[in-house]
């Protein structure tokens, strides 16, 4: 008798806590185990459906020595699987995907080929199940949010799948910093992908893209959201993103405030935003920096730093406003009004 389970034991009808006799998974012998059986499972002489067990016969016979005392003899099966195939399926996929789910990783977790995968990753999308956020990937939607246009959380998950080899920088990466207490509306990613779409919209959260070269993928702190982990730029490199592209961080007056909310910090490390200055590679990152640091932190050793690093070639202090006036000291074109960008 396969797949089977014997459970006799002696029961008072008018207590809720029997023995158990014997519980295997072969007919033999019972032996007298005194064993409280959990309330849950038995009650009187009733069995209940358990994750593995369901009794499909029973006998109770009554003793005339004391007519208190049943006995009980029940046989168990196995329980099947409580949930469809496809619910089991979909779960199998989810398990394997934590956050996002893709193509590739429903092609694995179910043994199947890529283009039965798609399929069925679509077949769930159009019952609800999931929800489309890029070509071949797909977030779960919670029973709760089903009705919803954002059904994740936390839109920074979604970064690593959609933009990788990514990290998030700029205003965001200032924001999270605490080196600004401006909040933006998109999160500002920097991937060395082709970009074809500077902004893009997926499950309710705008991101803004910008390319960068794979040799400024430095200065990165690695953040784990939930399961997922996402790159982001540490202070210092945020804020040499933000002087080299000033739109970056809100506009240069923001861009401003950031770096002196920075040098306040007693994490503040100057000699690191040299380094980093240098590695990026840009001449005009030294131009804005001690301009910066001459007039507005009127710190003149970093100022004296930058001065020894200037490059040939004037820029803007801002690109964004209108040159007005020439600082020859640091060969940077001043914008008539500085007046602060946000997006």
């Amino acid at each position: 008798m396969q797949n089977q389970c014997v459970c006799g034991g002696w029961e008072n009808p008018f207590l809720l806590h029997p023995y158990v006799l014997m519980i295997d998974q072969r007919i033999r012998k019972l032996n007298r185990a005194q064993v409280p059986l959990s309330r849950g499972i038995l009650s009187g002489i009733y069995w209940r459906r358990t994750s593995k067990w369901v009794a499909t016969t029973y006998r109770c016979v009554k003793f005339p020595q004391n007519e208190n005392l049943w006995y009980t003899y029940i046989v168990m099966q196995a329980a099947k699987d409580s949930l469809p195939s496809h619910r089991a399926r979909l779960a199998t996929v989810l398990r394997a995907a934590k956050e996002v789910v893709s193509v590739e990783i429903a092609s694995q977790a179910l043994n199947i080929e890529r283009r039965a995968a798609g399929k069925i990753l679509s077949r769930w999308r159009q019952q609800g199940w999931l929800r489309r956020i890029g070509h071949g990937l797909y977030v779960p939607v919670p029973l709760a949010l089903a009705g919803s246009e954002q059904v994740v959380a936390d839109p920074w998950v979604l970064v690593p799948t959609l933009f990788n080899p990514c990290y998030i920088g700029g205003w965001t990466a200032a924001h999270y910093w605490e080196l600004t207490e401006q909040l933006f509306n998109e999160i500002l990613v920097f991937t060395t992908r082709r970009v074809t779409e500077k902004r893009v919209i997926a499950q309710g959260a705008v991101f803004a893209v910008h390319n960068v070269k794979p040799k400024r993928f430095f200065g990165l702190k690695t953040l784990w959201r939930g399961s997922v982990k996402v790159s982001i730029s540490d202070p210092a490199r945020t804020l040499v993103d933000m002087i080299a592209t000033p739109k970056m961080g809100g506009g240069i007056d923001h861009v401003a405030d950031s770096l002196a909310s920075y040098v306040r910090t007693k994490s503040a490390d100057r000699d690191l935003l040299i380094r980093y200055a240098e590695q990026f590679d840009n001449g005009v990152v030294f131009k804005r920096l001690g301009y910066l640091a001459e007039t507005r932190l009127h710190d003149d050793k970093l100022a004296a730093e930058c001065r020894s690093r200037l490059t040939q070639g004037y820029a803007s202090l801002d690109p964004a406003l209108p040159p007005k006036k020439l600082v020859t000291a640091w060969r940077l074109w001043l914008p008539s009004t500085r007046k602060q960008t946000v997006p």
